[in-house]
């Protein structure tokens, strides 16, 4: 067994999440049975002496039924009508499944703002820390009955990528209804499954699909971005199909592993990195990608070849190269109309009070590696 599967069945504290097709049906909305045997798989792995969080899609599909609707609604207002149904039939089904345990379940809805902000990212923090202390079973979900276009996540994905780092977890568990990650199509017969990803040469190229259940949000794209993010932060995460849950959270000898980097971010750099949303980009050129991204120096202006966005100086911005790549995050030093003047400029030539970093290098993460 690998050492990254070794690591998942050993973890101590862990994020395990479960997309919507994994629990509801368009039909008959969510299904019960699908939900109690994810929860006996957990009640064991508790049993055996982890903490773990549960980070679940299937509010708007729980919903669609008991409001007689057919098909996941489009529109954002419906959305949050079936989420509002839904979210209390699906943690009425945790509380009654888990209780079959004794184990006692505290729901925790969070919006974008709530990882985005560094304050509310705290105090998210403190929350599940506590809940975990307590021995209760946080069932995380995005709160889709007040999020926005603007402020949601997106998917689930994301969020338990966001939550793992926040708790500090040891492992992450991507549940959905597909056993891995595939170089194309699964249900291809010529398409491969990738048992380990070790990097990103593993998985620049693939093609992946958006989910086909109508149900969900994410798909393997949204899983695999979340997986990367994860495993570039320092956790080990494992992607495999709800149904194989008792065996991802024993043996873990399941589904796809991604190795996680030698170094775990620091809350900060990790908000920076993977949490905080950008409010421009800078392009840069091959000698400044090198500098941030391999050496980890700080970005000068010299270094750049373009500015785009409204940003002010403290905010958070994206730094990419020619081809338009995310190559690093940072806060930069300036606001977006003081940058056009100094772009491409070596320092002396620069004013006395302009000689500063862009993005000095204890504010930047890099997001790719850069070749030799």
């Amino acid at each position: 067994m690998s050492v990254t599967r070794k690591a998942v069945a050993a973890a101590e504290r862990i994020v395990v999440k479960v997309g919507s097709s994994a629990l509801t049906t368009a039909g008959a909305g969510l299904d019960t049975g699908r939900l109690d045997a994810l929860v006996d798989a957990i009640a064991d792995r508790i049993g055996r002496g982890s903490q773990l969080v549960l980070v679940s899609s299937g509010a708007i599909g729980s919903g669609l039924a008991p409001l007689a609707l057919k098909k996941r609604p489009r529109d954002l207002a419906t959305q949050q009508a079936a989420a509002s149904v839904g979210q209390l039939a699906l943690a009425h089904a945790y509380a009654e499944s888990f209780g079959r345990y004794s184990l006692t379940v505290g729901q925790v809805l969070l919006t974008s703002d709530d990882v985005v902000r560094r304050s509310h990212y705290r105090n998210a923090q403190r929350t599940l820390s506590r809940l975990l202390a307590l021995g209760a079973v946080p069932v995380v979900n995005e709160n889709d009955t007040v999020a926005t276009e603007e402020i949601r996540f997106g998917d689930n994905d994301r969020l338990a990528a966001l939550v793992a780092h926040l708790i500090g977890a040891d492992a992450l568990l991507l549940l959905s209804d597909v056993d891995g990650l595939y170089d194309g199509d699964p249900r291809d017969g010529a398409t491969r499954k990738i048992t380990e990803v070790t990097g990103d040469a593993d998985v620049d190229g693939i093609s992946v699909g958006m989910s086909s259940s109508g149900l969900g949000t994410g798909g393997m794209v949204s899983k695999l971005a979340a997986a990367r993010t994860a495993a570039a932060a320092g956790i080990p995460v494992l992607l495999a199909a709800a149904d194989q849950a008792a065996h991802a959270l024993t043996t873990a000898d399941v589904g796809t592993a991604f190795v996680a980097a030698d170094t775990r971010l620091s809350a900060r750099r990790f908000w920076l990195g993977y949490a905080a949303g950008p409010t421009g980009r800078l392009q840069i050129d091959d000698g400044a990608v090198a500098a941030v991204v391999r050496r980890r120096r700080s970005l000068l202006a010299a270094g750049i070849t373009g500015v785009d966005g409204d940003f002010q100086a403290g905010d958070v911005v994206e730094l990419v190269d020619a081809a338009q790549r995310v190559v690093a995050r940072g806060v930069v030093n300036f606001d977006a109309g003081e940058l056009p003047e100094l772009i491409g400029r070596s320092s002396h030539e620069l004013p006395p009070e302009q000689r500063r970093e862009v993005v000095h290098a204890d504010d930047l993460v890099p997001l790719r590696r850069a070749s030799a």
